[in-house]
């Protein structure tokens, strides 16, 4: 009964474990001596390597900025103490303006002075910034339902696979229990032929012609099986490629998002494009104080050519972040979320060349497995390299 039941055995959805961030790399199903397979199969990682570098300068601006910022912090912590006094003159100054100005602020329903100069910090950069998450959010929708289309593809299509290899075992199953069946049954009218002297010659013709049209149905279903089964898994491998693109997409933009949120202190666009229309109204109600934004200004332009004598790169970035100038508590905390951007900048940097670098490096064992092929596909390498 044990081969009966392996014979008719039930076929089990397989669980798969997948992780979006994982490039995959499936040769099954491909065949290398198939040129359109192989050009298709190196096209795909040459793309992968493509979109990691594009990603990559994209990158590298930012992560300059953020880097420079840093270089400037150094700089100015470290000018010798009588430097650094006419710095804090100066910024004590516009701390004092600030405090006049505070007593506008005080006034009710208006947007709290925190949040307002952590937008004030990044004002001019807050619509761009404000336009790239509304992008990332709704790429990220699209690309979320690509990855969850593809999976549920490709989880129907090894759920089909499973169905045909457990078709194909059965098919033979069945093809040994007619062969059996006949050798029994020949047996059985030799022996009514031999022992009983009965005429058997129409049990014989019936006996083969049936295993005969069994087995041959059996044969072509068992055929149709086998080239579907060639079929799903040539599917599978076309998939798992396509989900390999939609997961680098998947991360990066992730990340960027990741990025986004903290730079702008959000967790959606629809919140800082109220903050941001919140800090627009509070701007047009401040412009009453033009006095004091006067005097304001005129120390910060003191400020930023009192920086550019020494090796500050961009001084007037100092003019937002003046008490860090003065709290050691808080330039701390900026250089800390400095290094949290920058450290996030990297994560996708580096994710970008393991990208890159794992792409390669399939590609180079492909050449190696495949040396007939190594001029083609090395090639294809430097026509890309050189786009």
């Amino acid at each position: 009964m044990k081969w009966w039941k392996r014979l008719f055995r039930k076929v089990n959805r397989e669980d798969y474990q997948d992780d979006w961030e994982e490039i995959v790399y499936a040769r099954d199903g491909v065949d290398f001596w198939d040129e359109e397979q192989r050009s298709r199969y190196i096209i795909s990682c040459l793309e992968q390597m493509q979109e990691a570098t594009r990603e990559i300068d994209l990158l590298t601006g930012e992560y300059t900025r953020v880097t420079t910022y840093l270089t400037d912090m150094e700089e100015i912590e470290a000018l010798p103490e009588e430097e650094r006094e006419e710095i804090n003159t100066i910024a004590h100054k516009l701390i004092a303006l600030e405090q006049e100005r505070n007593i506008y602020r005080d006034k009710k329903n208006r947007m709290g002075d925190s949040e307002y100069y952590q937008m004030r910090k990044q004002e001019n950069e807050i619509e761009e910034g404000l336009k790239k998450i509304k992008q990332g959010e709704k790429q990220g929708a699209l690309i979320k339902q690509d990855l969850q289309r593809l999976n549920g593809e490709r989880h129907a299509y090894a759920y089909r696979k499973a169905e045909l290899e457990t078709m194909m075992v059965n098919f033979r199953g069945m093809v040994v229990i007619f062969l059996t069946a006949l050798v029994l049954c020949l047996g059985m009218l030799a022996v009514l032929q031999f022992v009983l002297e009965m005429n058997t010659y129409a049990g014989y013709f019936l006996a083969m012609m049936t295993a005969a049209i069994a087995i041959t149905v059996l044969c072509i279903k068992y055929a149709d099986a086998d080239k579907e089964k060639v079929r799903v898994e040539k599917a599978i491998n076309k998939l798992i490629q396509l989900q390999n693109k939609v997961k680098i997409r998947y991360v990066n933009n992730t990340q960027l998002m990741d990025y986004l949120y903290m730079k702008y202190n959000t967790d959606s666009a629809s919140r800082l494009e109220r903050r941001w229309k919140m800090y627009q109204q509070e701007k047009e109600e401040r412009k009453q104080y033009a006095e004091a934004e006067a005097k304001a200004e005129y120390y910060q332009e003191q400020l930023i050519v009192q920086l550019s004598h020494y090796r500050v790169s961009e001084p007037s970035r100092w003019v937002n972040q003046i008490s860090a100038l003065l709290d050691k508590r808080e330039m701390v905390e900026i250089r800390h979320d400095l290094i949290l951007r920058r450290q996030s900048l990297r994560k996708q940097m580096d994710y970008n060349n393991d990208v890159a670098e794992s792409a390669h490096a399939e590609i180079m064992d492909v050449v190696q497995q495949y040396p007939e092929f190594a001029q083609e596909i090395l090639g294809m390498v430097n026509r890309y390299t050189r786009g």
